[in-house]
């Protein structure tokens, strides 16, 4: 019985032929694949939703956006010193996280803060002025504005949580990745002596200040 039926299975194999069966098999993948229709975010039930996810997405591309301005600006100064690959190896970091903003901006239709001119310019300026200082205020730098992005990450993370932790599971999950990125960051920053600049605290709190503003401001405009 069993020579026959696989005498039979044979058979039907060579008449269907090989291509067929592989194209059968293919069709069955979507039934193991996520039942969700949406990529990163999901499509907005209501106008506060939508303007919600608008901020979010706005507002990080926007602090990705500048960070890739600050390490551009430290290279400019400290590129070819010994510190150089150290802000290389982040700055590669940032780029990757900017690409994938990019892409969700794209894809959502959300437009960019209208002050990325503005940031361009003031994140080189502030990356290459801290740079001046030496490695230290580079380090400096880098600790107040990845310690500043964290916390306004860590601060989404939670917001999001509380409203549908299920719904926004993919942006989450970037939006996590993206935050531990900074956190080794911001902890490099300190491994390097960053502390040891002369008014370390004062120049910190500074820049954190215009962290924040900008942080408001790129949310709405």
């Amino acid at each position: 019985m069993q020579r026959a039926a696989h005498t039979a299975l044979y058979d039907w194999s060579q008449i269907v032929g090989p291509a067929t069966i592989r194209q059968c098999l293919k069709c069955k993948a979507p039934a193991r694949q996520s039942s969700r229709a949406y990529g990163v975010i999901p499509a907005p039930r209501d106008t506060d939703e939508r303007e919600m996810l608008h901020r979010i997405l706005r507002v990080d591309h926007a602090g990705e956006y500048g960070a890739n301005r600050i390490y551009a600006g430290q290279m400019a100064v400290l590129g070819r010193s010994r510190t150089g690959p150290l802000i290389q190896e982040m700055w590669d970091q940032e780029k990757k996280h900017l690409e994938k903003f990019n892409e969700i901006l794209a894809e959502n239709r959300v437009r960019p803060t209208a002050l990325l001119p503005l940031w361009n310019i003031a994140g080189f300026v502030l990356g290459a002025s801290t740079a001046l200082l030496g490695k230290e205020g580079a380090m400096a730098c880098t600790v107040a504005v990845e310690e500043s992005i964290s916390e306004h990450y860590n601060s989404q993370i939670r917001a999001l949580m509380e409203k549908d932790p299920e719904r926004y599971t993919e942006l989450l999950q970037i939006i996590k990745e993206f935050r531990d990125d900074e956190m080794d960051h911001h902890d490099t920053g300190l491994e390097h002596d960053a502390e040891t600049l002369p008014g370390y605290w004062l120049l910190k709190n500074a820049i954190q200040l215009g962290c924040k503003a900008a942080i408001y401001v790129s949310q709405r405009v």
